[in-house]
């Protein structure tokens, strides 16, 4: 297997030096997918940082008590309303997965018609926490309440959502465009969709 590292630039940052994390990094996103991601390329700048940022979400995530497809939801509910393409596309496409293209391509637009009572209250507060997180109140977390979530779970989705904000904040201001690889696996109707962001390249 190749250890070589790519030769243009993910974004506005020159590749880092190879270490012996970095080459696992990179080995690592070969061995899944195929080639070396954008954003690990972006991260490998501090592979330290994106262990530990990795490890929270993983805790938020297990403490939520959410399910994969709703991961994904949260994911892409958060990603599109901060206008982060490449999360939205690799996200949208695990939700496609689950919930199918075309209701993917609706949670991407802002429309959450589908989606079953549980679903819906998740989405928007992903989208409140993204867009106004001074503006909450209340009767917003009573209606994450009112579908079955506990406060110590709404207090880890609502970490989630912040620690997802922040990752694709780095990606986006660094000039992490979605992979080519990645795009040409989007299904037509989420990559319509995702008309926000950095275009793939």
């Amino acid at each position: 297997m190749s250890t070589a590292a790519p030769v243009a630039p993910a974004g506005f940052l020159a590749d880092p030096v190879i270490d012996d994390q970095v080459r696992q990094m990179y080995d690592s996103d070969r061995e899944l997918q195929g080639y070396v991601a954008n954003l690990t390329r972006v991260w490998a700048h501090s592979p330290e940082a994106l262990a530990l940022l990795s490890y929270v979400l993983k805790r938020a995530t297990e403490a939520a008590g959410i399910e994969p497809g709703q991961r994904a939801l949260l994911v892409t509910a958060t990603a599109s309303a901060l206008g982060d393409s490449y999360c939205s596309m690799a996200w949208g496409r695990k939700l496609a997965a689950t919930s199918g293209a075309d209701r993917a391509a609706r949670v991407v637009a802002g429309a959450d018609d589908g989606l079953d009572h549980r679903d819906r209250a998740l989405a928007a507060w992903a989208r409140r926490v993204v867009r106004d997180p001074s503006g909450t109140t209340a009767d917003h977390v009573d209606a994450l309440r009112a579908v079955g979530f506990d406060d110590p779970q709404i207090f880890a989705v609502t970490l989630f959502v912040a620690l997802r904000i922040a990752f694709s904040t780095v990606n986006d201001a660094l000039g992490a465009a979605p992979d080519v690889e990645l795009a040409a696996m989007v299904p037509a109707e989420l990559l319509a969709a995702v008309s926000f962001g950095r275009r793939p390249g």
